[in-house]
């Protein structure tokens, strides 16, 4: 295991800022129209991405993977609790309900591999509050219609965090990063699994964007549970570990949690298309469709034809 978990975050911004300016070289994407004013209000969502980066790098070294993703299983909650403050945006108590047994199982599917360490917990913690934080703020800024999208926000991001962490983690660690300890990583094979693990990272949160783009953030933080999960029976499974039937209950308890917040998601989208068929059945007595007049449309000429009368009857 790398030791130094700034210099860790380092390289996979490195190799993510790489990719970014590699298929801004090539066209692979449109070149953003980049203005003082966007970068003013991206520096602090690279801030925390820069935090929330190292605060997880930090808990993966001091603690199982496992716990790790026990305390981020927290993120719903936070989530919930961000969108309200940054986005005013207030949940449903069936969608907030159905939150509970998605962190409960997840909690449950991990607890088997739980090494509780404070130092571990906390960064955990941290790193939960700050990437729902980021991502609140990211959809908040992505709504602003500012011409740039979920790619190239992703990518100057990357770019800035890379620009931001890169000196803290020379300063910090630098002095510790050894060409002794350069060669045993290379004859260990980690130069080359750590080029790997950074273009796959880049490549997760690349597509995680994409989707925070066209979802609300509780469901974004839904869908990181559910990755959790997978993330706790694929450590399993590499791990040769046996699988407790506590394990076994906590995934289905979270399988079964995403289930009711997707039925509980679809409560409101209901009472809007019933809302929206009176309207559409209301223009369309008038509007030449062919459709039966409305309510409204009957109690409008109503009015005008008594006041048609009354005006006749003063002449």
């Amino acid at each position: 295991m790398f030791p130094h978990p700034l210099t860790c975050t380092t390289v996979h911004f490195m190799v993510g800022s790489i990719m970014a300016i590699t298929m801004w070289t090539f066209n692979l994407h449109e070149r953003p129209n980049i203005k003082i004013e966007s970068l003013k209000k991206v520096s602090p969502l690279a801030g925390i991405n820069v935090l929330g980066n190292v605060l997880t790098n930090v808990s993966l070294r001091a603690v199982a993977v496992s716990f790790t993703h026990t305390v981020k299983a927290l993120e719903p909650f936070f989530s919930v609790i961000m969108s309200f403050i940054f986005l005013g945006t207030v949940p449903t108590l069936p969608v907030a309900a159905s939150l509970v047994p998605i962190v409960t199982g997840v909690a449950l599917a991990s607890t088997s591999e739980l090494t509780f360490n404070w130092t571990g917990f906390l960064a955990a913690l941290g790193s939960n509050i700050t990437f729902q934080s980021r991502n609140v703020l990211s959809k908040k800024f992505m709504l602003k219609g500012t011409g740039m999208d979920n790619i190239n926000l992703f990518n100057i991001l990357t770019i800035m965090s890379f620009l931001i962490l890169a000196p803290i983690a020379i300063a910090v660690e630098g002095v510790l990063v050894t060409p002794s300890l350069i060669e045993t990583l290379r004859a260990e094979g980690m130069l080359v699994k750590a080029i790997i693990a950074s273009v796959s990272f880049h490549a997760y949160q690349q597509i995680s964007y994409l989707i925070l783009q066209r979802v609300t953030p509780v469901t974004h933080s839904v869908g990181n549970c559910v990755k959790r999960v997978v993330v706790i029976v694929a450590s399993v499974i590499a791990f040769n570990l046996t699988v407790s039937k506590q394990n076994a209950f906590g995934t289905a308890l979270a399988l079964f949690g995403v289930f009711l917040y997707s039925q509980a998601k679809r409560i409101p989208e209901k009472k809007a298309t019933t809302a929206e068929t009176a309207e559409a059945g209301g223009t369309g007595g008038t509007g030449g469709t062919g459709g039966a007049p409305s309510v409204t449309d009957n109690a409008r000429e109503a009015r005008e034809w008594i006041a048609a009368w009354k005006a006749k009857r003063q002449a």
